[in-house]
C-alpha cells in the first residue's frame, strides 16, 4: 500500500500556529471569502522550516509577541483587499452612507487644521472608501467661533485636504488628513491659514527648486492643572529645584541624562508609521529637551511635515501623561532656549559655483533682518540674547561654522563650494509656513534684483 501524500502545513501569522489550508478555511468560514483565504494561504503564511528557523534565533514567547500585531494587521489589511468589502477611491458621502447596512469597512479621517494660534486642532469623519489621492477626499467644516476665527453669528468655516498621511494610532486601513481653513461666507483665507500665501510664493518662484529642513526643539514638562500652562520641565526635580547644569544632557544617555527618551522615540516610531519625513532625534541641552529633523522637503511640503509632526507630538504626549512645550524660552536661568534652525537651498546654491549665491542671499536676508525677525515666532527675545549658541536678536551676522551667528553656512558649503544654510534665528513655535515664505520671499526678490544687470551683460557682450 502506497503511503499518503504529506498534507502540506505553513504557519498562520495571525495565530503563529502551523497549519493546512483546509483547517485555515474551516477557521476563517464565515470570515472571510474563499478568495480572500486562498490569496491569504498563498501570500502571507509562510513555510513551517522558516518558521522553527526563526524560532532558534528568537525565543518562541518573545518572537510572536514581537510580530502577531504586525501580522493581524498585514493579515486583515491582505484579506479586506481581496474580500471586495474595504473600497479605495472617492468618498461617497452621505448618500453611500444611507443606503450601507453598517459602517464597519469604513475608514477613518482625522481632518487636522490650524486654528487662530497655529495650534493644530483635529475631529474624526467617516468615510465611505480609504482616499488614494487627495481629490478623494471631501471638504469638511467645523465651528470657527470655538477657535478664534470666527464670530458666534457667523462661524462656519470649511477645511480642503492638502495632504493624506497614515493614521499611525488607529493602523491601516484609517488616515489623517492635513488641511488649510477657509472663511464660509467669502472663501477668504481664514485667521491662521498661513500656507495659503507660502503656496503661492512657492508657486511664483518653482523654478528655483527650493529645498528644506527644519531641526524642531521642544521640551517636555510636567503635568498641571487643566487649562493652565505648565512651568516644570520634566527633567527638573520632584521638589522644583534645579538639575545639575547643562553640559551632560546633550545627546546623553542613561538615567538623569536621557530624560523622555521613551517619549522622543515613540514619536520617531509614529511619524514614520505615518509617513512625515522625520531623518533624525536627538536629545538637547537643557534636560527633558529633545529634537527631531523633517526634511529635506521641497516647497510648501515642509510646512504640511512640519504641523503633522508637531500634531502627532501632541497626541504622543497624550499617551505618556506628559506635556510637550514648544516656548523659545521654557526656562529662565542660565539654560538653552528651543529653536527651529531652518536648513534651506535652492537649485543655484546646490550646483556647482553655489558658495557665492549662498553668500549673496545671507546679504540679502540682512538687509531685511527684522522683517524675518517678525515672522520667526512669538517671545523669541527671550531666546536670542547673544548666549547659548545664539546671536543677539538686534544683530546680523552670517559665518562658516559659527554657531552664534544668524546664519551658519557648513563648513562642507565652503569646502565643496556648493551646498545650504543655516538660519537659526527661527523659534520652536514658529510657523513653518510663515517662516519657509519669507525665505522664499527674500531669496526670489534678490535673485529678481540680479536679472536686469546679468541682461545688461550680456547686451553689452553683443555690442
Amino acid at each position: 500500500m502506497a503511503p499518503k501524500a504529506a498534507v502540506e502545513k505553513k504557519v498562520d501569522p495571525a495565530t503563529g500556529k502551523p497549519t493546512t489550508f483546509e483547517d485555515l478555511k474551516a477557521a476563517y468560514k464565515g470570515k472571510y471569502k474563499a478568495g480572500a483565504i486562498k490569496a491569504y494561504w498563498e501570500d502571507e503564511c509562510t513555510a513551517t522550516k522558516k518558521s522553527k528557523a526563526k524560532a532558534k534565533a528568537e525565543p518562541k514567547s518573545k518572537a510572536k509577541a514581537k510580530a502577531e500585531p504586525k501580522a493581524k494587521a498585514k493579515a486583515k489589511e491582505t484579506a479586506a483587499k481581496a474580500d471586495g468589502k474595504m473600497k479605495t477611491g472617492k468618498d461617497g458621502g452621505a448618500g453611500v452612507l444611507g443606503k450601507l447596512k453598517d459602517y464597519k469597512q469604513c475608514v477613518l479621517a482625522e481632518y487636522v487644521w490650524l486654528d487662530a494660534a497655529q495650534t493644530p486642532r483635529s475631529k474624526t469623519k467617516v468615510l465611505t472608501a480609504r482616499p488614494e489621492k487627495v481629490s478623494d477626499l471631501p471638504i469638511w467644516n467645523y465651528d470657527g467661533s470655538s477657535t478664534e476665527q470666527a464670530e458666534g453669528s457667523n462661524s462656519e468655516i470649511n477645511i480642503r485636504p492638502r495632504a493624506i498621511f497614515e493614521d499611525p494610532f488607529r493602523g491601516y486601513p484609517h488616515v489623517i488628513v492635513l488641511t488649510d481653513a477657509y472663511n464660509a461666507w467669502d472663501d477668504a483665507p481664514a485667521i491662521g491659514n498661513t500656507r495659503a500665501a507660502c503656496a503661492e510664493l512657492h508657486n511664483k518662484y518653482k523654478k528655483l527648486d527650493a529645498w528644506y529642513g527644519i531641526e524642531q526643539e521642544y521640551t517636555l514638562m510636567k503635568p498641571c492643572k487643566v487649562g493652565e500652562i505648565s512651568k516644570m520641565p520634566y527633567g527638573f526635580n520632584k521638589d522644583g529645584s534645579e538639575p545639575a547644569p547643562q553640559g551632560p544632557y546633550y545627546c546623553g544617555a542613561g538615567t538623569g541624562l536621557a530624560i523622555g527618551r521613551l517619549v522622543a522615540d515613540t514619536h520617531l516610531d509614529k511619524c514614520l508609521a505615518a509617513g512625515v519625513k522625520v531623518t533624525g532625534i536627538n536629545a538637547e541641552v537643557m534636560p527633558g529637551q529633545w529634537e527631531y529633523q523633517v526634511g529635506p522637503c521641497r516647497g510648501i511640503e515642509i510646512g504640511d511635515h512640519m504641523i503633522m509632526s508637531r500634531y502627532i507630538m501632541l497626541r504622543v504626549s497624550e499617551l505618556h501623561d506628559v506635556c510637550v512645550s514648544f516656548s523659545p524660552k521654557p526656562m529662565d536661568g542660565d539654560w538653552n532656549g528651543a529653536g527651529c534652525h531652518t536648513n534651506f537651498s535652492i537649485a543655484s546654491m546646490r550646483a556647482k559655483g553655489g558658495y557665492e549665491v549662498i553668500t549673496k542671499i545671507c546679504e540679502a536676508f540682512g538687509k531685511v533682518a527684522e522683517e524675518h525677525i517678525a515672522e520667526y515666532g512669538e517671545g523669541n527675545d527671550k531666546r536670542l540674547t547673544g548666549k547659548h549658541e545664539t546671536c543677539s536678536i538686534k544683530q546680523f551676522k552670517f559665518g562658516v561654522a559659527d554657531r552664534g551667528a544668524s546664519i551658519r553656512i557648513p563648513r562642507s558649503a565652503e569646502k565643496e563650494g556648493r551646498g545650504y544654510m543655516e538660519d537659526r534665528r527661527p523659534a520652536a513655535n514658529c510657523d513653518p509656513y510663515r517662516v519657509a515664505g519669507i525665505i522664499m520671499k527674500t531669496t526670489g526678490e534678490c535673485l529678481d534684483a540680479e536679472k536686469p544687470a546679468a541682461e545688461e551683460k550680456e547686451e553689452e557682450k553683443k555690442e
